[in-house]
């Protein structure tokens, strides 16, 4: 089981970056995937995460990127995406994809909750 992130860098405010997660070894489309976030110093936070296990999707986003990040997933490509708008300083951080196979809605922003997690991939937003 692994996770790959890609698609960090450095971009000014205001800018957009899209993050990539893709997964081997197991079928993404049959776990809940979240993206995390830990800047210097920081707790790792949950930034954005999806819950297929109901008829409905089910999404989280922290409150200071509703609006602006949105989460994908392809199941045929094992993916899911992380399309970040309108970036802000305070976005800086290196961002994680992790995963597990049985979470409540209630836990999903929860870093306990995730059995895989890939290896970060930075994000720089400049003022």
């Amino acid at each position: 089981v692994q996770l790959q992130a890609s698609g960090g860098g450095s971009v000014q405010a205001g800018g957009s970056l899209r993050l990539s997660c893709v997964a081997s070894g197991f079928s993404l489309g049959d776990y809940a995937v979240a993206w995390f976030r830990q800047a210097p110093g920081k707790e790792r936070e949950a930034v954005s995460c999806i819950d297929t296990s109901d008829e409905t999707p089910y999404y989280y986003y922290t409150d200071s990127v509703k609006g602006r990040f949105t989460l994908s997933r392809d199941n045929a490509k094992n993916s899911v995406y992380l399309q970040m708008n309108s970036l802000k300083p305070e976005d800086t951080a290196v961002y994680y994809c992790a995963t597990t196979s049985r979470v409540a809605h209630s836990a999903l922003a929860e870093r306990s909750s995730y059995d895989y997690w890939g290896k970060g991939t930075q994000v720089t937003v400049s003022s």
